[in-house]
């Protein structure tokens, strides 16, 4: 299909200076059909990035490990080349815990997004509000209980996050869901739920304990197809569902009241967004268990970005929109390039990659906190 480019503009407080200043410019791309579309010429630049930097990432820990691999050769192996083992090591052992690394990566992302832009509140994440919590405790319950296996325990865990969905959105609905008050009920429900964790892990023996510690930490390893499948489905059908709902979710970002009066239906909006992210959470969680800050950090870096110059001295604050895309691609990087560096920099202690993220995430949440403070908007 044919299409016209005109050229294109920029927009911004500094849009009269032109690209000196840092204006994003913005093109429109016209098909015969009479189909438009707005592309930002710098999100899709570092779309592009993001994207090659996740597929080099996912190359470069398939051919790491025991017998190592070049990238030439991990790349005939994935298109049918390659001798009888190097097939074996890249399609049944490396190349599942890959995808599964980067389909959680980009649920934790745009989910992670789709939260923070309905609260219009950076730390409005799954992690931070107690999705990722109630996941664990669905998954404990499972393990300690009825001694579940994989499946079970990723039912569990499912259940558990979707339950604790739902408990927060009812305790948090008066008149709608507004953003402070569903965070504060969120950080409220988390706080109980690690509560109920820690009661669970006195019921287990030793045996359940240690197996629901390892679940809990958050990792790749052992990943297969059996994990794969699954989730590739779940992002198959919620990833594009949550895509749909970017231009309401941008007008949400300028207030309930501009976005009706744009005809945005706000609480039907807001609860389907908030439903499909927490499946999506949900899901991921039970494929890799709670990797945490992922969801936190991912949307805000991606944001960071795309930002225009003429805004970057604005307290740190991100830039408007969801950007679901970049944040998806963003988490994919972080996920991917957490499990190498956590595989190949410890020596012979390789670290679960949830202890990584723990780690790097919680140094951001700080630096976020402080920057927030410093604006004056907490």
């Amino acid at each position: 299909m044919s299409a016209t480019v005109k050229s294109g503009e920029a927009v911004g407080p500094e849009a009269g200076k032109g690209r000196a200043t840092g204006a994003r410019r913005v093109r429109a791309v016209r098909t015969k059909g009479g189909l438009s579309v707005r592309l930002d010429v710098r999100a899709t630049a570092v779309g592009l990035l993001l994207l090659a930097v996740a597929l080099a990432a996912a190359v470069a820990l398939i051919g790491s490990g025991d017998y190592p691999m070049t990238p030439s050769e991990v790349l005939a192996a994935l298109t049918g080349g390659g001798d009888a083992g190097q097939q074996y090591i890249v399609h049944d052992l490396r190349l599942p815990r890959v995808l599964v690394g980067l389909l959680v990566g980009v649920a934790f992302g745009v989910s992670g997004a789709a939260f923070q832009t309905v609260s219009r509140n950076p730390l409005g994440s799954p992690d931070v509000l107690g999705f990722a919590q109630g996941s664990s405790v669905g998954a404990l319950a499972a393990i300690v209980y009825f001694q579940a296996d994989a499946f079970g325990v990723a039912a569990g865990a499912v259940a558990g996050g979707v339950g604790t969905g739902i408990a927060i959105f009812l305790l948090a609905w008066k008149r709608g869901i507004h953003g402070y008050r569903f965070v504060l009920v969120g950080i409220g429900a988390s706080a109980m739920l690690y509560a109920m964790v820690l009661f669970l892990m006195t019921k287990a023996n030793i045996v359940e304990a240690t197996r629901a510690t390892t679940w809990m930490t958050g990792s790749l390893n052992g990943r297969g197809w059996d994990q794969v499948e699954p989730l590739a489905a779940v992002c198959a059908v919620l990833v594009p569902l949550l895509l749909f709902f970017g231009r309401p979710l941008r007008m949400l970002e300028m207030g309930d009241d501009a976005a009706y009066a744009l005809g945005v239906r706000v609480d039907r909006v807001r609860i389907v967004v908030l439903l499909t992210a927490v499946v999506l959470v949900a899901a991921a969680t039970a494929a890799a268990g709670p990797i945490s800050f992922v969801a936190l950090t991912a949307p805000q870096l991606a944001r960071r970005l795309t930002l225009p110059r003429w805004l970057k001295g604005g307290g740190g604050a991100p830039m408007p929109g969801p950007n679901l895309v970049l944040s998806g691609l963003m988490g994919a990087v972080l996920l991917v390039a957490a499990d190498w560096a956590s595989q190949r920099l410890f020596g012979a202690d390789q670290l679960p990659v949830g202890v990584l993220t723990g780690v790097l995430g919680g140094g951001y949440l700080l630096w976020l906190l402080a920057t927030e403070r410093k604006a004056g908007r907490v």
